[in-house]
């Protein structure tokens, strides 16, 4: 499951991230730093300033034997800070990798998470991806980058059988 640790529940029945996570108990948990307005997300956290605020909910997760991903830039510092979290995983926020995989500039942006993954690799970090990754970038983007454990394409994959069906 996926989503904001912090979203409470709503008037439509929705219980709020963490009850659900209680009810049913995922093997594994990405923490997702998007507002409750958002459609989809757009960044990685920037554990600076939320590391002591999500301590006591990594620490519920773990206990409850719930693998830990956060949703994550490619960057050292925030990868190491994840560390210290008590994650076990990160997942890279992949949009902007997707959106210039086949260009000199998707080149660039690749190579950051590249070096992002082998810095996480050092931590101890699995590696998680998602977001716009599809049939046509996703290859390159696990062939390159490190250790990749999962990738988060449902999305995607919807998508293309809606236009070119299911089977292909």
């Amino acid at each position: 499951i996926e989503g904001n640790p912090y979203a409470g529940p709503e008037e439509n029945g929705y219980p709020g991230f963490m009850a659900l996570i209680d009810a049913v108990k995922p093997d594994q948990c990405t923490l997702v730093p998007d507002d409750p307005s958002q459609l989809t997300s757009d960044h990685g956290w920037n554990l600076t300033g939320e590391s002591n605020r999500l301590k006591p909910l990594v620490a519920k997760l773990k206990a409850d034997n719930i693998r830990v991903s956060c949703f994550m830039d490619p960057e050292h510092e925030q990868l190491n800070l994840a560390k210290h979290l008590g994650t076990d995983r990160i997942e890279f926020y992949t949009g902007p990798y997707a959106d210039k995989h086949n260009s000199l500039e998707g080149d660039s942006i690749l190579q950051t998470f590249i070096d992002a993954g082998n810095f996480a690799v050092s931590l101890g970090l699995a590696i998680n991806a998602g977001h716009d990754l599809n049939q046509d970038n996703l290859a390159r983007f696990c062939r390159e980058v490190p250790s990749v454990a999962e990738v988060s394409i449902g999305h995607a994959i919807i998508n293309d059988a809606l236009w070119i069906g299911l089977s292909k």
